[in-house]
């Protein structure tokens, strides 16, 4: 089992652990939203792809909708909280000591989310892979004012999981999606990297135009 297949087959696997595991399926998601969002050092752990393929279990009655419309978005607030303060009290040892996973290039991306959208970032960052693991870490290292980073923190932790986890819900069984899960998940993860891509053609169109001036 290698971690490629567990993400392009998520629902099958999802499907036999919630046998499995029984009532501690619900921990093991939160400990996973807990350490994406919380741990500056693992923005490769899934996240919109999961919330979706959990929803759409919870509409086959496998796991609970409500029990995990209210555990996730605790995780994912608190696993923000961390970040954080991890960033705020540690940023610059972590950066030094992990620069191989937190790179320099991912810090700069999100610096540039912050210059666009400012606080609206924690909220957005929260549907952009990478992005949403760095942005609380950066916000920490910026001594973002906690109050407002706290607020935001909750709106965009409810909305994340709400938004997606609902979509799986209401989508993620219909035949089309279940037949052709694998390009689905292809599918969330390209939609969230969008705009990533956009933004670093935009910056390197910017580069060249500016090296020409």
């Amino acid at each position: 089992m290698s971690a490629f297949d567990v993400m392009l087959h998520l629902e099958r696997y999802l499907d036999v652990w919630a046998s499995q595991y029984g009532v501690w399926m619900y921990a093991i998601l939160f400990a996973v939203i807990f350490a994406e969002t919380g741990f500056v050092v693992t923005p490769f752990l899934p996240g919109d792809s999961l919330l979706f393929a959990i929803g759409a279990l919870s509409a086959r009655e496998i796991l609970s909708l409500p029990i995990l419309l209210v555990g996730l978005s605790l995780a994912a607030i608190l696993g923000d909280t961390l970040n954080y303060a991890v960033g705020r009290f540690f940023g610059d040892f972590v950066t030094r000591k992990f620069s191989r996973i937190v790179k320099p290039a991912h810090i700069e991306k999100t610096h540039a989310f912050y210059e666009k959208y400012g606080a609206k970032t924690i909220v957005l960052a929260r549907f952009v892979p990478i992005v949403r693991t760095i942005a609380p870490f950066v916000a920490g290292i910026g001594q973002m004012h906690y109050p407002k980073f706290a607020l935001y923190n909750i709106l965009g932790g409810i909305f994340w999981i709400f938004s997606m986890t609902i979509a799986g819900y209401l989508f993620g069984n219909l035949e089309v999606i279940r037949n052709n899960f694998s390009l689905v998940v292809v599918g969330i993860v390209f939609v969230s990297i969008l705009p990533m891509v956009a933004g670093f053609i935009r910056h390197k169109i910017s580069q060249k135009q500016n090296t020409a001036v």
